[in-house]
């Protein structure tokens, strides 16, 4: 469940989450386990309306980073303080 969370950022349009899977396959694992997600989601956030969609979206890719300096661009992207770092430090990638 965890893996397919990280996919993509879900969207959140009123008491709606609205999450993209890259395929069918992903939506059915998906669908297997969204009744105990949703009840644990309701539970903690005391909201009974929230309602989880899932839609497959085929062109979502997951990026990988493979070298050193795809690496870097990847934090980089995520924390841009990171580049406050490597210079304050004098650093390398």
């Amino acid at each position: 469940m965890e893996s397919l969370l990280l996919i993509s950022d879900p969207k959140l349009e009123g008491t709606t989450i609205i999450h993209e899977l890259p395929n069918d396959g992903s939506k059915i694992d998906f669908e297997t386990e969204k009744n105990e997600l949703l009840g644990y989601l309701r539970g903690k956030l005391h909201n009974h309306d929230i309602v989880i969609e899932v839609v497959v979206n085929e062109s979502v890719e997951n990026k990988f980073a493979f070298t050193a300096l795809d690496k870097y661009n990847r934090l980089n992207e995520i924390n841009p303080n990171l580049e406050l770092l490597k210079k304050t430090f004098d650093l390398d990638i």
